[in-house]
């Protein structure tokens, strides 16, 4: 029976949210594609998959995703977060100020990652289908090791005691929350240009598998935590990044 699954930051051209749409999608689902960006949306070429360009920081925009899911969907039983960034590809703060700086870097990375998370889940929580639902955040290894600057792992970070209040709010409507954190994963815009050689040789070492994450990787262990199978599994972040970051 076809699912009627939601995804944020779908559009991206060779990101994880784009390949997971493709991988729900082949499964005979019902995609709903969100991000900023209509022209990117439109491009995404997801089979039978519907858009809606929203900037998922804006409550007023994010009220207009939740009344067309309501009208076009009714039920929604995958919600699948990959909205987010370094903030790299955001305007700089425009002030030599370094506090300035600082504070817009914090700003933009919470806003990207957390805050558009939490604004989608809570319009969408009364249409979550219960029993059954599944609410599924990207997260990611910096979480545990930090960023550089530490704005965008605190940003992930944020989502974790996010999905543990949330499952236990809807564990009672028999709806699941996971947060899946990628290690370094090669093919998507993330890094832009600012990977090094070296760099990229470092994190590859640090696996147990001897090698980079794929986009691959992440949406099958994404379709998975969102079957049946996988009903029994809440409140957890799992983490595929081939051994380079263990549990905690």
């Amino acid at each position: 029976m076809a699912r009627n699954v939601v995804i944020s930051g779908g559009g991206t051209g060779t990101g994880i949210g784009l390949a997971a749409a493709r991988a729900f999608a082949a499964g005979g689902d019902q995609v709903l594609l969100l991000g900023r960006r209509a022209e990117v949306l439109e491009k995404a070429g997801v089979p039978g998959a519907r858009t809606y360009a929203a900037d998922l920081t804006e409550p007023a925009d994010v009220r207009g995703v939740a009344g067309f899911v309501e009208r076009e969907f009714g039920a929604v039983d995958v919600l699948v977060h990959s909205a987010g960034g370094n903030g790299l590809l955001e305007p700089d703060a425009g002030r030599d100020d370094p506090l300035e700086a600082v504070a817009h870097s914090w700003t933009v990375n919470f806003r990207l990652n957390t805050l558009t998370a939490v604004l989608l889940t809570e319009a969408l929580k009364p249409r979550l289908a219960e029993p059954g639902g599944r609410v599924l955040f990207l997260g990611s290894i910096a979480a545990y090791r930090g960023s550089g600057s530490g704005a965008y792992a605190a940003a992930k970070a944020g989502l974790h005691p996010y999905a543990h209040d949330l499952a236990r709010q809807l564990g009672p409507r028999g709806i699941t929350v996971n947060v899946v954190a990628p290690g370094y994963v090669e093919d998507t815009e993330f890094f832009g240009d600012a990977m090094s050689e070296e760099r990229r040789a470092r994190l590859v070492e640090e696996t147990s598998n001897g090698r980079a994450g794929t986009p691959g990787d992440v949406v099958e262990t994404l379709h998975w935590l969102a079957s049946p199978g996988a009903g029994h599994i809440t409140s957890q972040i799992i983490q595929v990044n081939g051994g380079a970051e263990r549990g905690h």
